[in-house]
């Protein structure tokens, strides 16, 4: 469906139930000091090399208009296309990039840039000499390099990429020399054309096998959908010298879904799918064979799996697809496949001593494969380091434990490093800091059995990122530098390991992250970079991290904003409380400090802090956690701890004498929107609230939603006391609905909010429907966001800051 306007429903419920309402409005903007907020320029990105020589600036395109948004787009087979120019749509565009000395701050403009260009996927070459790009232009995407050393930039080919089924349509090759990229195939034609009338019915059937899946939206629907589909995602890999613009055509045509060449860039790992396709499963779960070809010629060295549909997984999130996984190539050898292949049938609820086994190939992949290592868990993943070095992970959802192996990959023998609980970020060890190899692949950087770790450092004074030595013989780390007051700040880079020289990342309450190059011995600090104040109006506005309990002992936390020049004399505040609840197997870990005191508050379109321009207390990310010990399933009592948590996070506002409770107003997005719904059903601790994009009816979600395992027929009582539809008739508290046109996020698809709406207006309940055209789960296009803070203003002002107690 496209709406030409934006499409606004509303119902008034007071003593009596009022007819309908529709406006048909223009977009509207919200006032100036909100607005400014979203016209304000972006901070520019950055990627550095990883000798810290060089580093690249990207400036990102604003929010685009409406008019952008409103363009050509496919959607089909789980896939959001941009017909035109075979990318993928509603993509984020660089549009102006420069190169920077770090030693000397010296900037380079890139010359042989088009003016307008719009680029994405930039990638250094492994010797980091190069760096190619994706160019968009209307009807095609181009292949670009840069020379970092003259600072050219240079077209490749004139071939046109194919980015409809892969995140970057190249890849380079170990030689610095090549690059591997998709292209449209050459004489492929007119789109197929939809047929004036259909064939015959569209059949689906089930045998008696089981095959529960969770929703999923643009899926393929007929025939002339499953043409369409191959039509524009069929591909073809070819190989092009970047200094002689030579070009090799390697692979025939077909449904590419990955490539990428081994270390020593003689091989291709090569996925392809292919039919039987599904009408209710997206692309990533339809057949695929997985093949190595040889870089050279094309040719197919070995035929690895031919994996089927994926339409059989268990439920459970500890459940996994039956056979081989994970293929990737080891990045410390020259050309080694590993693999991962479940040994209980992906069934968590099978009883068995090995949960996955992983498996070795070596070039030329005529061998038996090597068994390598099983884990009792879930494997998750690994990280290679060299021939006597990796750490292995592995996790079991259902009890939240995590353990991560070092292994000799030379003689298998193992050592458990950490064996911890994944809730528990307090006890969070870090993750290794890598390095290129000799093949320009990340590894670990190891020295002497010890390897630098860096990690978010989360605390009861919350995050301070850190670096330690960790040994993996004692299994003892020794901490290098932490974050100190009043900074936050984390380590980007590490320059000279044994002189401590380190690249780093810092903001504060009032100050922009910038990039300094610090000398952690004698703790000093140079800026590379001066990025200024992106919303200098909002340096007077306060911010302090609340800490308090839930009358059950939980410890909560909530950023509190204040107005500018707030006093508290001057009495109360109405207030806006933002959350997104999150379930827990512990108490303990549920009430540990997420984020930091001292982190700079970055504005996004979805942030509830616009608020205290306007005279609003509001309480960000207050927590909202949703606990079930032991054998006991947290959501079974979602709905007691929900108001639990919502009435601790107002009792501690009204404590500190800023929140008027007569006067709160509750905000969520998604799963936020859910629980915003809920909150209104079932307390009286809010006059109004705002859902965006949410799902309010559980029945449509019956294979699980957000983190719940179990099936609505597991469940059955759960899901109806969860969902605010299973009580429209209850709900008196004003709910502004907000839903893009085009959600295709898992669950909220727009009929959610559209029938949960008609709910509350039948039975006369205040309500206001939001339909912002063309928009998905996240609102991108500036005239929808400008209109939703618009909307969500009005309401707050009508019913909040202005309504009577």
């Amino acid at each position: 469906m496209k709406l030409k306007s934006l499409f606004v429903s509303m119902i008034f419920g007071l003593n009596i139930s009022y007819a309908v309402a529709q406006d048909n409005l223009t977009y509207q903007t919200p006032p100036d000091a909100i607005k400014a907020l979203i016209e304000t320029t972006p901070t520019p990105r950055i990627s550095l090399d990883s000798k810290g020589k060089m580093m690249l600036l990207m400036q990102s395109s604003s929010y685009p208009s409406i008019a952008e948004l409103a363009e050509p787009e496919l959607r089909i087979a789980g896939l959001r296309l941009n017909p035109r120019n075979n990318g993928q749509s509603r993509t984020g565009y660089i549009k102006g990039i420069s190169l920077r000395e770090v030693q000397t701050g010296k900037e380079i403009s890139i010359k042989g840039l088009p003016s307008d260009a719009l680029m994405s996927n930039f990638s250094w070459s492994p010797d980091e000499t190069k760096i190619a790009f994706c160019l968009f232009e209307i009807d095609k995407i181009l292949l670009y390099v840069i020379d970092v050393k003259t600072a050219e930039a240079k077209k490749l080919t004139d071939l046109p990429l194919n980015a409809t089924l892969v995140g970057s349509p190249f890849g380079w090759v170990s030689d610095n020399k090549h690059i591997f990229f998709l292209s449209v195939p050459a004489n492929r034609g007119i789109a197929p054309v939809a047929p004036l009338a259909p064939t015959g019915p569209i059949i689906q059937e089930n045998l008696g096998r089981k095959a529960p899946s969770r929703t999923y939206q643009d899926l393929l629907k007929n025939q002339y959908d499953e043409k369409l589909f191959e039509y524009y995602a069929t591909s073809q890999l070819n190989k092009i010298n970047i200094e002689t613009n030579e070009m090799q055509k390697i692979s025939n045509e077909g449904l590419i879904q990955s490539f990428s060449t081994s270390p020593d860039g003689n091989y291709i790992l090569f996925q392809k799918r292919h039919k039987p396709y599904s009408y209710l499963l997206p692309v990533n779960f339809f057949p695929s064979k997985i093949e190595i070809l040889d870089a050279k010629t094309g040719s197919i060295v070995k035929e690895v799996v031919d994996l089927p549909l994926i339409d059989n997984v268990p439920t459970g999130f500890d459940a996994i697809r039956q056979g081989q996984r994970n293929h990737t190539w080891r990045a410390d050898s020259p050309a080694t496949l590993f693999w991962v292949e479940a040994q209980d049938e992906g069934n968590p609820k099978k009883d068995v001593p090995i949960r996955d086994k992983t498996y070795l190939l070596n070039a030329p992949f005529t061998n038996t494969p090597q068994e390598f290592f099983g884990t009792k868990l879930r494997f998750s993943g690994i990280m290679w380091g060299d021939a006597n070095n990796a750490i292995y992970s592995e996790s079991w959802w259902g009890t939240r434990k995590e353990i991560s192996t070092h292994i000799n990959p030379s003689n298998n023998k193992q050592n458990v490093l950490f064996d911890r609980s994944s809730e528990d970020a307090y006890t969070d060890p870090g993750s290794p800091e890598m390095i290129r190899n000799q093949y320009g692949r990340f590894v670990m950087d190891i020295k002497n059995n010890k390897v630098l770790m860096t990690g978010a450092g989360a605390s009861a004074e919350g995050n301070r990122p850190f670096l330690d030595e960790f040994d993996f013989t004692t299994k003892k780390s020794v901490r290098l530098w932490r974050s100190e007051a009043p900074y936050y700040e984390n380590i980007v880079q590490i320059l000279d390991r044994n002189k401590q020289i380190v690249i780093t990342r810092r903001e504060s309450v009032n100050e922009n992250a910038n990039y300094y190059i610090k000398n952690i011995k004698t703790k000093k600090s140079n800026p590379l970079t001066t990025f200024p104040h992106p919303y200098p109006q909002m340096k007077e506005v306060k911010k302090e991290l609340l800490k308090y309990k839930r009358a059950d002992g939980v410890e909560l936390t909530a950023i509190l904003y204040l107005p500018p020049n707030y006093k508290k004399e001057n009495g109360a505040l109405p207030t806006l409380m933002e959350a997104y609840p999150a379930e827990f197997k512990s108490k303990a870990a549920a009430g540990q400090v997420k984020g930091s005191p001292y982190e700079f508050t970055y504005i996004s379109w979805g942030s509830p802090v616009f608020w205290a321009l306007q005279g609003y207390a509001v309480m960000e990310n207050a927590s909202i956690p949703i606990v079930g010990e032991g054998t006991k399933e947290p959501n079974d009592t979602y709905i007691e701890q929900l108001i639990a948590g919502a009435k601790a996070n107002i009792d501690e506002g009204v404590k500190l004498g800023v929140v008027d409770p007569n006067r709160v107003a509750v905000m969520g997005h998604s799963y936020g929107a859910f629980m915003t719904a809920n909150l209104l059903t079932h307390s009286t601790l809010f006059k109004a609230g705002i859902a965006r994009s949410g799902a309010y009816n559980r029945t449509l979600t019956p294979f699980g939603f957000q983190a719940e395992e179990r099936t609505y027929w597991q469940a059955p009582e759960t899901y109806n006391k969860m969902a605010p539809f299973s009580y429209a008739d209850k709900i008196k508290t004003p709910i502004l609905l907000i839903h893009g046109e085009a959600d295709n996020n898992q669950g909220t698809f727009p009929i959610q909010s559209e029938r949960y709406y008609n709910a509350i207006k039948g039975h006369g309940g205040i309500a206001r429907y939001v339909v912002l055209p063309y928009e998905s789960h996240g609102y991108r296009a500036k005239e929808s966001i400008l209109h939703m803070l618009w909307e969500m203003d009005k309401w707050l002002d009508k019913y909040v800051k202005n309504g009577s107690k």
